[in-house]
């Protein structure tokens, strides 16, 4: 079994890698500190926002997934999507970043 990075030391980083890049980002659920799914929304302003999810590739690799689809979404129907999700799940991360791109600031594939 491969060792996982705790979803709390994750979301850590991540804020410390947008504050360096001196990118907005805030917590807007805390989800399990061991364990906890991470749903990132970014907000892109006018252009829409996007919501990505955590899942594992079919060799175990992290891989992110457009929850929302190919594109940027309004964000009361990002906003829809992820209150769906906590209902669902109570110990998901939530995490909202200004930022129309999810390229520089994820590790792993975006499918």
């Amino acid at each position: 079994m491969e060792a996982r990075l705790k979803s709390g030391i994750w979301v850590k980083a991540l804020i410390r890698r947008c504050d360096l890049a001196a990118i907005p980002i805030a917590v807007l659920a805390r989800g399990d500190g061991d364990a906890g799914a991470i749903l990132l929304k970014f907000n892109g302003g006018a252009t829409g926002c996007s919501v990505l999810t955590q899942a594992r590739g079919q060799d175990g690799e992290l891989v992110w997934m457009r929850a929302t689809g190919p594109g940027p979404v309004a964000e009361p129907d990002a906003d829809a999507y992820i209150t769906r999700q906590r209902g669902r799940d109570p110990d998901i991360w939530v995490l909202e970043i200004e930022n129309g791109s999810a390229e520089p600031l994820v590790d792993g594939r975006i499918i």
